[in-house]
């Protein structure tokens, strides 16, 4: 059993490795960074590739041993010897455990400090190759300015879009129609805008407003604004702890959102109230209907206060931690029954079977995360239900596996 996890994690390595690693390699390849820092971009990412490929490995290694003495009628040798089939579950069940602590260490530990490390070294690429950061049909943010790019081809942008702030609150919008992006070495770097529209407008005065259009326009930003672009940590390089303690306080922030919306819609239904005890003149009307709009404004704002995107997927996350490394001991339920079924050709229907149902486990994996940030379903259900659906269809096979 476990030469043939090694044998399938190296295969689910090698399909993550070209899935993940491979294709960011080429871009940044195109770009001729140095081989050197493509090489530490790899190393950094491949925690990643580990915490994903051995859940996977150990469904399809159990599989695939158990389909093998299965169909070599081993299985068979031992019912006959008087042992049950707690012979088999032991060993695939005590790896399955193994391999969910060791994904659990490297996908609390090893992934955050890699993510970490990889980041640090894609600001300082950035640096030297700011090309990196402009991709074509993008949107960039760096500190107050958020560019979004058409078409990009070597160094020239089709069709440019900046929005930004100055330091004295003046809110400006840039559009061009092509533009050139040029490295300023410790400046940072430059956009030369051709054919250029630029409208600018205070955000006390939003009526006083100055537009002009121009030939040809440099546009500059720091190495500063990209640094501050790619500070922030995100829950993927987090440990477990860390996510759960950012969670409380965002909780803890949300529901000081939420009872101050609660005050005020309170508020706006006690000043209502009083309003249409004042009787109907015209200026008692006025005021009817101001409250009446004001009150459905807060119920409104209240409804969207209670949804917090940014919770939601810390929660996703800190799941996620947990879910896809037990999933190794989840699945040692259902690839032992699996495998038990097979007749002839176990280890080539291992396989088929094992790769199908990683498919099958990734797609609900996937859809769980959309439907949790998009339809407001639970994050832990969304997270756990692939393992809990193995573990339930595992379970019933080995029931009627007994009961023959």
């Amino acid at each position: 059993m476990f030469l043939s996890f090694t044998i399938m994690f190296l295969f689910f390595f090698f399909m993550f490795f070209v899935n993940q690693i491979l294709l960011m390699a080429q871009e940044v390849l195109t770009r001729h960074v140095p081989l050197g820092l493509v090489a530490l971009l790899i190393l950094y990412s491949l925690p990643t590739v580990i915490a994903q490929s051995a859940p996977f490995a150990s469904l399809v290694g159990t599989i695939i041993t158990v389909g093998r003495l299965t169909s070599d009628n081993e299985i068979l040798v031992m019912l006959s010897s008087g042992f049950s089939y707690k012979i088999v579950f032991f060993p695939a069940i005590a790896l399955g455990i193994l391999i969910s602590l060791m994904s659990f260490f490297t996908n609390d530990v090893l992934l955050p400090a890699g993510n970490i490390q990889f980041n640090k070294l894609w600001r300082q690429i950035l640096l030297t190759i700011p090309s990196l950061e402009l991709e074509s049909n993008s949107v960039k943010k760096f500190k107050d300015t958020v560019i979004v790019t058409g078409n990009v081809s070597g160094n020239v942008i089709d069709s440019l879009l900046i929005l930004d702030k100055t330091a004295e609150g003046e809110r400006r919008l840039i559009m061009a129609n092509t533009a050139e992006l040029k490295d300023n070495g410790k400046e940072g770097f430059s956009l030369d805008l051709n054919e250029a529209f630029f409208h600018s407008s205070k955000e006390i005065a939003w009526e006083d407003y100055d537009y002009a259009q121009a030939d040809l326009i440099q546009y500059r930003v720091s190495n500063e604004d990209i640094i501050q672009s790619t500070v922030s940590v995100t829950a993927r390089e987090m440990s477990s702890r860390d996510v759960y303690s950012e969670i409380k306080e965002k909780t803890a922030a949300l529901n000081t959102r939420v009872n101050n919306r609660k005050i005020r819609l309170t508020v706006q239904a006690y000043n209502l109230e009083n309003i249409l005890r004042a009787g109907t003149e015209e200026d008692s009307w006025n005021a009817r209907s101001s409250n009446v709009s004001g009150f459905n404004r807060e119920l409104n704002s209240l409804y969207i206060t209670k949804s917090d995107y940014s919770l939601t997927t810390f929660i996703i996350e800190f799941n996620r931690k947990f879910a896809i490394p037990f999933g190794a001991f989840c699945f040692a339920f259902l690839a032992v029954s699996l495998g038990l079924m097979a007749k002839k050709s176990g280890q080539t229907a291992g396989f088929i079977f094992g790769n199908l149902v990683a498919v099958i486990y990734w797609c609900m994996l996937y859809i769980g995360q959309t439907l949790a940030l998009r339809a407001g379903t639970q994050p832990f259900l969304s997270m756990w239900l692939p393992n809990i659906i193995s573990l339930l269809a595992g379970g019933i096979l080995v029931l009627r596996r007994a009961a023959k």
